[in-house]
Formats: structure tokens, sequence, C-alpha cells
């Protein structure tokens, strides 16, 4: 896949088929487009191109939004490179881009800069300025301009019945399970493992703890989960607490994983730490003994869980 930074950056004497959007979390319902997609460019020897932006939209034109995001662009570019996608284009989101009037778009962008022959799209999909166009102007735009609208209905949407923000609800709830089975895929925390304060290793528990690559990356509820990583090439099992670690006095949000049967120095490497099952919540034990003794009910738990479950 071919990646690049503006649409400025993009160049094709190949007609392409385009979609559009944020497609964060790359989930399920973004699978059903993608496929379409996919399919289509190969079917009719155009180049396949999916346009996202960032910063998110959201994030400039709602300047005072805290939104945290499933993916960080380096995450979304390798979910769509897997799914089969051609080439890539990130466009910076800016005030001046979202000015851009419907007709502007699709004649500086999509014709003039993209050589679209066709577009697939959602039903509700709504652009222009102040986002005032819908899907029967672009069928129109298409008509008057040479390219074919591919409208993915409300019915194929609704089967699906996926979105990002319901999966960042269920994540922000502690309801893992449903957030997997909406991305299709364990929801997962690329990051460096940094210094801690080495407390797990007093009592048999050390932990790496891991700083997220991106600070805008959605965190998901505190609790304990079950967790693995590959490591030089092999998968290793774990258990992971996102939290305070209250019974430490803890200050801030920490994200710490214990690897089974582990015991390799991790400090200073980039890790991708997918997130199985969740565990329990967080709480606050009375003692260092307490503690050790539930984290070993944990450990028997998510060593339960990966014997019930491939990965």
């Amino acid at each position: 896949m071919k990646i690049f930074n503006s649409i400025q950056e993009f160049s094709t004497a190949t007609k392409t088929i385009i979609t559009l959007g944020t497609f964060d979390g790359v989930h399920k319902g973004h699978k059903c487009i993608l496929d379409k997609l996919i399919n289509s460019s190969k079917a009719s020897g155009c180049e396949s191109v999916v346009l996202t932006f960032f910063p998110h939209p959201r994030m400039v034109l709602q300047q005072n939004t805290d939104l945290k995001l499933l993916n960080t662009m380096d995450e979304k570019a390798a979910l769509l490179e897997k799914a089969g996608v051609d080439n890539l284009i990130i466009h910076p989101f800016d005030m001046a881009f979202s000015r851009l009037t419907a007709e502007e778009f699709v004649k500086q962008i999509l014709i003039d800069s993209l050589n679209i022959q066709k577009i697939i799209i959602g039903h509700d999909h709504r652009f222009g300025r102040n986002r005032t166009a819908n899907i029967d102007d672009l069928i129109n735009f298409g008509q008057e301009y040479g390219f074919e609208v591919e409208k993915i209905s409300a019915l194929a949407v609704n089967e699906i019945s996926v979105s990002s923000t319901k999966i960042r609800n269920a994540l922000t709830e502690g309801n893992l399970d449903l957030a997997n089975d909406f991305l299709g895929y364990p929801y997962f925390i690329n990051g460096t493992v940094v210094q801690g304060k080495q407390l797990g290793r007093t009592i048999n528990f050390p932990t790496a703890n891991i700083q997220p690559s991106e600070n805008y990356k959605l965190i998901p509820a505190n609790g304990v989960y079950v967790a693995s990583s590959v490591i030089n090439g092999k998968t290793v099992k774990g258990m992971m607490n996102i939290g305070t670690r209250p019974t430490v006095n803890g200050i801030g949000i920490t994200i710490e994983v214990h690897y089974h049967d582990f015991n390799e120095d991790l400090y200073g490497q980039q890790l991708k730490v997918s997130i199985h099952h969740r565990l329990r919540d967080e709480v606050k034990f009375e003692s260092f003994d307490a503690l050790k003794d539930q984290l070993e009910k944990d450990r028997q738990e998510s060593l339960a869980w990966f014997n019930n479950n491939s990965l």
C-alpha cells in the first residue's frame, strides 16, 4: 500500500475507485465498504483509494472536544493495508478544507486530483461547506462530471449495526467483549515500555509499563484484562491492569502488563498489546498480601481464558 500525506502528493494516470471517511477503528462496518472498494477496483482494473483525514474533523471543528480515537494514524494505516487497499491518502484537515463547497470538493479533489471513476459511500454521507450536500447531490455531480456513485444502503449498514462511537462507548464502559465483537479483532494499544516503580517485582508479578504512542488514543475503562503481545516473533500471554494502582496510592492512570512465564528486559521496546477480555474492576486491597492473592487468581483466570480461546 502506498501512503500519501496530502491529496497534492497523490498522482496517477490510472482511474481510481474511492471511498472516504475517518475510518476510526477500521471495524466490521468499515470492512463492508472496504471489501466493495477492493473487489470493484480489481474487477475494473482501477486503483483503490481511501481518503482519510488527520486531525479528525471533530478535533478541528469542535476544538473544545476531548475526542479519543480507537486508532493512531499508524495503526489505521496498518489495518487498511491488511484489508488490501492500494493507496491511502491522509489529508491534513483544517478550516480551509472544511470551507470547500460541495462542487469545489468534487471538481478540485475527486476529478482534478484523484482521477475518479467511481466513489463508494454510505447512504447518509454529507459533504461540502457546513455538510450541506448529500448523497443525491453527489449522484447528480457524478452524472455531470462522469463518475459513478455506489451507495451503501441503510439496510446494509443496519445489518452490521456498528459504529466507531458505539465501540468507543463500549470501551469506556468496560464492555471489551462487545467492542472486540464490533471491531472484528482484539482492541490493542501500541506503546513504549518505560521505567515504573517496580513494585510488582516485590510480589513476583513484574510488569511492563506501557506508554501509549499517542495521547489521543482511547484507553479502556480501568480494570484487569487478559492481554497478549508478540515479542521477538513469539506470542506471549499475560494480563494487564489499567488504573491508578489504589493499593499503593498511585497517581494518574498507568497501563501495566504482566506476561506469564516471561522474564526478559523490555525497557525501551515498542510493543503492541492486544486486549482480549476483561476480568474485573480495579479495586483497593488492604495489604500487599491480599493484592498478591488476587493477582494469582487473575493469573489463573487469564490462563484459563487462553486455554478456552484461540488467538
